[in-house]
């Protein structure tokens, strides 16, 4: 887990993480809020994080990521616009620049002359996989300090990997914390 003092001074911890709050908003909205701030710190620490291994930025970071979880031929760019809540416009510069750094290939889609696959590279697989533990570290990092343990207990299951170094620290502080048994005597 990371040292609480690598963290900035000026980013708090998340206050709908805190607690129940002033009780004004329900638990969905409150969950929904603590939602928002856990991926604002993601992204926030991402972005360095991505440009330096992967030099590329964090809105064609995601392009690779959701191709990374496809099948070889991709996705069409209508459907990454879709699931990226992207403009095609933007996507298609975007696209651009990950065909340039050779990361991406574009092909028409059979049958559809105005359809156009995108598919990762061999180069982007290589990347993805080589960087991809450095990005999981700085993701659970990311999440233990804007969530309580139990927050990242919870998105778990999601992101199997968010609480398991938590719980490993808060099971080594209560062992240290738990006195050892006396030795029985026979």
């Amino acid at each position: 887990m990371a040292d609480p003092a690598d963290h900035p001074a000026d980013l708090p911890a998340c206050p709908s993480a805190q607690g129940a709050g002033s009780g004004l908003l329900p638990p969905e909205l409150r969950g929904w809020m603590l939602l928002l701030a856990a991926t604002g710190a993601v992204e926030q620490r991402l972005r360095s994080v991505v440009k330096e291994r992967l030099d590329v930025s964090h809105d064609e970071f995601l392009v690779l990521c959701l191709l990374a979880e496809q099948p070889r031929e991709g996705l069409r760019m209508t459907r990454i616009a879709e699931l990226l809540g992207r403009p095609k416009t933007r996507l298609t510069y975007q696209i651009a620049c990950l065909q340039h750094a050779g990361l991406v290939t574009r092909q028409s889609v059979c049958g559809d002359k105005r359809g156009v696959g995108v598919a990762l590279t061999d180069k982007a697989r290589r990347l993805l996989r080589e960087a991809s533990a450095v990005l999981a570290e700085t993701v659970t990092e990311a999440l233990a300090h804007v969530m309580g343990p139990e927050q990242c207990a919870a998105l778990s299951g999601l992101l199997p990997d968010a609480a398991t170094e938590e719980a490993q620290a808060q099971e080594s502080a209560q062992e240290s914390a738990e006195p050892e048994p006396a030795a029985a005597s026979d």
